[in-house]
């Protein structure tokens, strides 16, 4: 006996079908959460770093969440991105996602000088001839943005062309916090 349309169709919707696989993650995840932050700040918490991820620690700053920028920037600096680390110092000096903490900042922007960077140069040069954060060295500080000056960096050059006057790059907004407390 050969089985109706009817009787088939019945057949096949009685037997229960399996929408979902025992392991959810079987297939991997469709349609990834790729671009969003929430995104961006799960893959720094697992210490990923690359060029991207990297640069999203700007944007994250921008927006005011410098909890996370610093999360990026640091797993950056780390892999040796300089760029980042001039931004670490950024946050440090500016106590953003963190403690105000001159040293610190200092310390980036060494790191950032000693690996070429030529604004680790200038920031660090600056640092040491202001002593913010690390012993005051004029001399120093100054063969630091002479090589940053070197590198291109305009506003190196521009501070050379201004001999040396800090006010030149500085607002005067921050003089209280490199002037000299005593």
């Amino acid at each position: 006996m050969k089985p109706t349309l009817p009787v088939l169709l019945i057949s096949i919707l009685a037997v229960p079908l399996r929408a979902e696989s025992e392991d959810p993650n079987q297939f991997g995840t469709t349609n990834p959460d790729e671009m969003t932050w929430q995104s961006f700040r799960q893959r720094a918490d697992a210490g990923e770093t690359g060029m991207v991820l990297c640069s999203m620690g700007y944007m994250m700053t921008k927006s005011g969440d410098h909890e996370t920028a610093r999360l990026l920037f640091e797993n950056c600096a780390n892999a040796g991105y300089t760029g980042a680390m001039t931004w670490m110092s950024q946050l440090d000096n500016n106590g953003l996602g963190g403690d105000y903490d001159p040293d610190a900042a200092a310390d980036w922007d060494r790191r950032a000088a000693e690996a070429g960077d030529p604004v680790g140069k200038f920031n660090y040069g600056l640092d040491l001839m202001r002593g913010h954060g690390v012993t005051r060295d004029e001399a120093l500080g100054r063969q630091y943005v002479d090589e940053a000056a070197r590198n291109g960096l305009a506003i190196a050059k521009r501070l050379q062309g201004a001999g040396y006057d800090l006010d030149e790059v500085t607002p005067d907004a921050d003089n209280s916090k490199y002037g000299p407390f005593f």
